[in-house]
């Protein structure tokens, strides 16, 4: 292609202006470095050309990604974060405003550091007992609380909060006592503990035997594990009774210092981490 245009423009360059062959090889010459000239002008218009369209196709293609990418954003929204159970910090302190009416039958899901486990409480066995039951959990009280004496083939007991100052504001907030006979204390019955007539306040416990000889006691459950008594089962035992009279926590000490205290001497105790009403 290039030796033809050579060709015509040296054929026309000799008619147009009559010269000899050694003007004719001049043209010639000077035809061929136009036509050099010609195409390296066409070469960088193209590769400009070409330079200019991928340019404009990079943005597009970024265009339209930054495009879907804020779709997606929007079409999927971010996960929620899991919500903690509520704490009723204030109220804990003021347990004469806890006095809520509780449901005939209502679950609690206690999440625990050995696992979940549900309880289903029946009012009809203990109003009292279900009512302070019900009230505590609503509040959040038992977030934090340790079972701070668990003996193998009887019982682990909860209930003493983990705060000194919430746990002050509650010893004197007893609950008068409910007639037994309803349920029995069977395993995975949940009981208050008490320390004589009339005295039951936050302290509770799940049998983890048959302890019948409770009931005429004067000890009445107020619900039974429905679920997860397996891990009701795995609760750590290895601290047993509490001082003075064992090896495990002091209720004294627990009232006075806190969770600080049982961190510190029984690092090996399980906790309660929420118990949520369902």
């Amino acid at each position: 292609m290039r030796q033809v245009m050579i060709m015509l423009a040296a054929t026309v360059a000799f008619a147009a202006t009559g010269c000899d062959k050694g003007d004719a090889k001049n043209a010639g010459d000077k035809a061929a470095a136009a036509v050099d000239k010609a195409g390296e002008s066409a070469k960088a218009a193209a590769k400009t050309a070409t330079k200019s369209v991928t340019e404009v196709a990079e943005k597009a293609a970024a265009e339209k990604a930054a495009t879907a990418k804020a779709g997606d954003k929007k079409a999927a929204p971010a996960a929620k974060p899991a919500k903690a159970a509520a704490v009723d910090a204030a109220a804990l302190l003021e347990p004469g405003k806890l006095t809520e009416k509780a449901p005939a039958k209502f679950k609690v899901k206690f999440t625990t550091t050995k696992g979940a486990f549900v309880v289903e409480a029946t009012r009809e066995w203990a109003p009292l007992g279900a009512d302070r039951f019900y009230n505590l959990v609503k509040a959040g009280f038992f977030t934090d609380v340790a079972f701070f004496r668990a003996i193998k083939g009887f019982m682990g007991q909860f209930g003493i909060h983990g705060d000194p100052k919430v746990a002050k504001a509650w010893r004197g907030s007893k609950i008068r006592d409910d007639k037994v006979g309803a349920a029995s204390n069977k395993p995975g019955f949940l009981t208050f503990a008490k320390a004589g007539p009339d005295t039951r306040t936050t302290q509770m416990f799940i049998n983890f035997a048959d302890n019948a000889r409770l009931d005429k006691m004067g000890f009445p459950p107020v619900g039974k594990v429905v679920e997860g008594m397996d891990v009701v089962n795995k609760l750590n035992t290895e601290y047993g009774e509490g001082a003075p009279r064992g090896k495990g926590p002091s209720q004294g000490r627990l009232q006075q210092e806190g969770n600080a205290y049982l961190k510190a001497e029984f690092p090996n105790l399980d906790y309660i981490k929420s118990a949520t009403i369902l």
